[in-house]
């Protein structure tokens, strides 16, 4: 009887022991992810584990907000889909569809480029006409309709980008441009542009295109805005592959960016920073990746 009672008193008393072992585990992790709030100043941001999917790391991941010209990395990823690279195209009316101060390539109505070009124009000095541009080929090309307008074609465009965006899980997102130029309808989050960034870089052109830190041929000379790339930048990050910055007065700064090391491979994405902190947030998260203090939320 007397080892019956110690019995059932060492499982009572190892009950409460594991009881009390999850609690500390649960307030580790809690503690844990509280502190990972603070490793970038961005209003949202995503870790990704690229070739997972797994997120390591979030900061209002799911917050919708604008994404400036980070929408390019799908206007990207469609027109790769649907686009040759050696297809030429002709450069029309689309692009005197500017905006005072908007980022351009410096194109002009009647230029001839191949889609290649094209896409450097867009992806490396964030041209906005060449985003314009790159939607119409597409837009003309998929509606087997070479007539449509500039405007018919634009918007044709954005109807591909929500459909994309979709098949893709990032059901979060609205677009209505290519280029990212704020309009209030225009919106995305931290995770979905993670999940687009992911889509895109499957890509072996679209991975060439953004780890350039420049491009130059007869014709043009294009220079990637993306610090984190360029190793003449106090910004150079070791290893980073990618992908694109953005910007507007109401998207503030916002960076989606790529690197890798020792075969692991990583997607950040910070969203409404500032100037300065959208360098810092982004490396911050890739450095926490690589040393794998993962938090999952």
């Amino acid at each position: 009887m007397k080892k019956f009672i110690l019995l059932c008193f060492v499982l009572f008393l190892t009950g409460i022991l594991y009881k009390y072992s999850d609690g500390i585990k649960d307030r580790i992790k809690e503690i844990s992810v509280s502190s990972s709030e603070q490793l970038i100043n961005g209003e949202a941001g995503v870790l990704m584990d690229e070739n997972s999917g797994e997120i390591l790391y979030a900061k209002n991941a799911n917050e919708r907000l604008f994404p400036a010209s980070t929408t390019k990395i799908l206007t990207a990823l469609i027109a790769l889909n649907k686009g040759n690279m050696n297809d030429t195209v002709h450069i029309g009316d689309e692009v005197t569809l500017r905006e005072p101060d908007e980022s351009s390539a410096g194109l002009k109505p009647g230029q001839n480029l191949s889609l290649k070009v094209l896409l450097r124009a867009m992806l490396l000095p964030s041209g906005n006409d060449a985003a314009r541009s790159v939607a119409v080929y597409v837009a003309k090309k998929e509606s087997n309709n070479p007539h449509m307008s500039s405007k018919e074609a634009l918007d044709y465009f954005a109807q591909l980008m929500n459909q994309e965006a979709n098949s893709i899980g990032a059901t979060h997102s609205h677009f209505v441009n290519p280029h990212g130029l704020h309009n209030p309808n225009h919106y995305s989050t931290a995770k979905d542009l993670a999940l687009i960034a992911r889509e895109a870089r499957k890509n072996s052109e679209f991975r060439e295109i953004v780890s350039e830190e420049m491009y130059k041929d007869a014709s043009h000379t294009y220079y990637n805005r993306n610090e984190l790339v360029n190793r003449g930048s106090q910004n150079y990050y070791q290893g980073a592959s990618g992908i694109k910055t953005g910007f507007t007065d109401q998207a503030g700064y916002c960076l989606v960016s790529s690197a890798s090391r020792n075969g692991k491979n990583l997607i950040a994405v910070v969203l409404h920073s500032t100037n300065s902190d959208v360098w810092s947030d982004s490396t911050a998260m890739l450095e926490y990746g690589f040393e794998e203090k993962y938090v999952s939320k």
